[in-house]
């Protein structure tokens, strides 16, 4: 298992100013003609339904309910944006995938979206891509990773839920994410372990996304 990488606390700091600051919700885009204008560093979170997205998002913003966790796995169905620091960063929260309860017709729908959205966001700079570390890499995000590397953005695997799972069985996890990695070219080789309840991760995911912001 690779270690993961200790951040200066210049970038610890970037990372929690940012994150810490102020943010609004701006919009939900259902089409690629109400994005708002690529005039800044911009991130992108995906995964399945029900991996612990909007959960995450809350954690390293601190903030309760600003990316709705709902009962309903499947329902975030447009890409919400969120304008961090004043003008400084997009975060962007993609609609979850991999519900069987959503028609065909609409994941059609949303993959759709989201292909034309990472082929054309030019000022993208990394997705997310959330795996529940109890349940390791599965099909469906093997596809939106090929997805990626298909469209040629970065991307970073993010283990979810990391302490809802034994310290072996983590590790094991992580050796195994880090092998499937090395196979697909646009991805970040290291992945990161997070717990929104615990707070674990968060810190470090943070500077992650100040360091983006000063691309």
């Amino acid at each position: 298992m690779t270690d993961m990488p200790e951040f200066s606390e210049e970038a610890m700091d970037i990372g929690h100013k940012l994150c810490m600051g102020p943010v609004k919700f701006v919009l939900g885009a259902a089409s690629l003609t109400q994005l708002p204008e690529s005039d800044r560093p911009e991130i992108a979170f995906a995964g399945r339904s029900n991996v612990g997205k909007s959960s995450l998002i809350n954690a390293l913003l601190n903030r309760k309910g600003l990316a709705r966790a709902s009962a309903e796995p499947g329902k975030t169905r447009e890409l919400n944006y969120f304008d961090l620091g004043e003008g400084k960063m997009w975060l962007v929260d993609l609609p979850g995938f991999g519900y069987a309860k959503v028609s065909r017709e609409q994941q059609a729908k949303w993959v759709q979206v989201t292909k034309r959205y990472l082929r054309g966001r030019v000022n993208l700079r990394r997705v997310f891509l959330l795996v529940d570390s109890r349940r390791g890499i599965m099909d469906t995000d093997l596809e939106t990773m090929q997805m990626l590397d298909t469209a040629a953005v970065t991307y970073q695997i993010i283990l979810t839920k990391g302490d809802k799972i034994k310290a072996t069985e983590l590790t094991a996890i992580q050796a195994t994410v880090e092998a499937v990695l090395k196979k697909h070219p646009a991805a970040h080789p290291i992945p990161r372990v997070t717990s929104s309840e615990k707070g674990f991760g968060i810190p470090e995911l943070r500077a992650e996304i100040g360091m983006l912001s000063q691309v």
